[in-house]
């Protein structure tokens, strides 16, 4: 991962695809989102969603998985060049969560990921506040899903 100092607004990272399978829908909202246009095909058809839905929450969720196997993916990769890899702090929270159209079975979502802001943290020096602007795509273009969050990310040291 890379270090507050070296991340520039706008700059975009595209995380990767899920393909949201009637059984991944159906095990995810059984365990987390029980709706019936969740669980069962002819409840998702009949319902304003017209067929079996993803729950916004595995939407999200897969989002995460992602972001996170592709920063590891990344902090390998600079290891591996012998660069030292930042390691990031939490997240102080997000907003603007937006389930934007319905995620159906079979649909392949496309995560990209866009720096929109950053400033240093008055709290916790050392460390910055690096704001992005999160979206899914479906296979058809149609955005389906975005989100904004923050992460504290380290500075790095400076020589003394």
């Amino acid at each position: 991962m890379r270090f507050f100092d070296d991340i520039e607004i706008g700059q975009r990272r595209e995380i990767g695809t899920y393909t949201f399978t009637a059984e991944a829908i159906k095990t995810f909202a059984a365990k987390f989102d029980p709706q019936r246009f969740h669980l069962d095909e002819e409840e998702g058809k009949n319902s304003l969603f017209g067929g079996l839905a993803a729950s916004g929450w595995h939407v999200g969720s897969a989002c995460m998985s992602l972001l996170v196997a592709d920063g590891q993916r990344l902090a390998r990769e600079a290891a591996s060049r012998g660069e030292e890899v930042a390691v990031w702090g939490p997240s102080p929270g997000f907003r603007d969560l937006r389930w934007i159209r319905p995620v159906l079975a079979g649909d392949t979502i496309a995560y990209v990921n866009v720096v929109t802001d950053k400033r240093s943290s008055a709290s916790r020096p050392g460390w910055g506040i690096l704001t992005a602007r999160t979206t899914g795509t479906n296979e058809r273009g149609e955005e389906v899903y975005s989100i904004t969050a923050s992460a504290f990310v380290p500075m790095r040291a400076k020589a003394g």
